[in-house]
């Protein structure tokens, strides 16, 4: 049987839910069933960028025939461990900027899969969540160091503040590492006054979409998001693709890969839909009222 390797930042988790039970779903629908059709062999990071090129390592040891690789770190790191295994990566920032690929519409590497679109987005986060707080003049934005490449962590950064300034925004860059920095940062952005979160794109900070929608709420912060997760746990607002959808994609790869395509030859795929969520229970427990423009522009009020 075909070997199909898993690299994660994340921990592993109890059960297989997320991104990860959507790409399995996306596996099934395509005739592939585990443990009967292909062999699963997972390794995951538990939020710790260091151990990635050890456990990437681990599974070109194993010989598996292709290697799942998310968030982009855990792509990076396969990519260094091996030239000739196929790496599908199913949520890239920019993999031009990371040096994944070549180019999106011919990699060129042993890496393809799919991109939500990183920098691109962030002015238009912010812009959405100053036309829905029209008074607000200073935004908290966390940001994890080392979520993508140098180049795609600046350019993340750049959008961000020239948008900020383009807006009249205070934009207070909160620095997380780990989760054990999350009370901490929290509390910074309350105590220098942020009107409003902002989370910028990675795959820990999605990751611990629950744990931030909490602390925002506990802090009283009116949050956006680039995934709906963080809505759905109680966040205000978000923009982007769905990260689930990317990833049960991304079986499409794993599947022409298995039956000889070459990842150089597989162009990377860009999201054509973006969700717009908004939570007008959060809403309303902020004391907010959200403009009727803005409500009848989102894929999804939850009321």
């Amino acid at each position: 049987m075909p070997r199909v390797g898993l690299l994660s930042l994340a921990p592993r988790a109890p059960l297989r839910t997320g991104t990860v039970a959507a790409l399995l779903q996306g596996l099934l629908d395509l005739g592939y069933t585990e443990g009967q059709t292909f062999v699963f062999d997972e390794r995951y990071a538990d939020w710790k960028l260091d151990r990635l090129p050890v456990l990437a390592r681990e599974l070109v040891s194993l010989k598996v025939d292709v290697i799942v690789a998310s968030p982009t770190p855990a792509a990076i790191a396969a990519k260094q461990a091996t030239p000739t295994i196929p790496i599908v990566a199913p949520a890239m920032g920019n993999p031009v900027e990371d040096g994944l690929v070549d180019s999106l519409a011919a990699p060129g590497t042993n890496v393809t899969g799919c991109t939500f679109i990183g920098p691109e987005l962030v002015g238009k986060r912010l812009a959405l969540l100053k036309e829905a707080l029209p008074s607000l003049s200073h935004v908290a934005a966390l940001w994890h160091p080392g979520a993508y490449g140098e180049r795609t962590m600046q350019s993340f950064l750049k959008e961000a503040e020239e948008t900020a300034r383009t807006l009249g925004l205070r934009l207070q860059l909160v620095e997380v590492r780990g989760t054990e920095d999350f009370e901490a940062a929290f509390t910074e952005g309350a105590e220098a006054g942020a009107g409003a979160l902002f989370v910028m794109p990675s795959g820990m900070l999605y990751g611990e979409h629950k744990r931030i929608a909490d602390l925002a709420a506990r802090h009283r912060l009116p949050g956006m998001y680039q995934a709906r997760e963080f809505v759905d746990a109680g966040g205000l607002m978000s923009y982007g693709a769905n990260l689930p959808d990317l990833f049960r994609r991304s079986a499409g790869y794993v599947d022409k890969i298995l039956k000889g395509a070459k990842p150089a030859d597989l162009p990377v795929e860009q999201p054509t839909r973006f969700e717009l969520i908004v939570n007008l229970k959060r809403a309303h427990a902020l004391g907010l009222t959200m403009p009727a423009t803005l409500l009848a522009r989102a894929d999804e009020v939850i009321e």
